[in-house]
């Protein structure tokens, strides 16, 4: 996420319910893209022309990216402030971001191994933060087929010697 924290929480907040929801409706996993198209229709809701009261007042003032794996495979979505989603291989957002871009444009490839993947990633981050990088003022996840995995600190730490 990058932007406001209270915005990210509510749109977060409402990805959970529509997921839990869905499992419980459906006694199936709700798609990644389907969970993004959900949180886009809050974040679009400002504009409602509708005569309804809209839920909200403003734009929200958050990206976010989505990630999760389904049948076809891994899938990364960013979501802007606008609320319009578009799918990625490989995304940055936040300050720094427009290099980071270019960076992952330059050396992602769908081979790609994760510790590969792991390492570029912090090097690119290593070049766009303005302070020294080490694993207090970073976090790293992946998303797998087997879900979601938050590393520790003595992981990113060992990355990032070994960089």
């Amino acid at each position: 996420m990058s932007g406001l924290i209270a915005d990210a929480k509510t749109l977060i907040d409402k990805a959970r319910v529509e997921a839990q929801n869905h499992w419980f409706t459906h006694n199936e996993r709700m798609t990644i893209e389907s969970i993004t198209q959900s949180v886009s229709n809050m974040a679009l809701a400002f504009s409602d022309d509708s005569d309804e009261v809209a839920p909200i007042s403003r734009p929200f003032g958050v990206a976010l990216l989505f990630a999760g794996w389904d049948e076809n495979g891994p899938h990364l979505f960013h979501l802007d402030p606008s609320g319009t989603y578009t799918e990625y291989d490989a995304k940055a957002i936040g300050s720094g971001s427009e290099g980071a871009d270019q960076t992952l444009q330059d050396v992602y490839h769908k081979s790609m191994k994760l510790s590969e993947a792991c390492k570029h990633v912090l090097t690119i981050l290593k070049q766009v933060m303005e302070e020294k990088l080490n694993a207090t003022n970073v976090e790293m996840a992946t998303v797998d087929a087997k879900g979601y995995r938050l590393f520790k600190k003595e992981e990113i730490d060992d990355i990032i010697k070994n960089m």
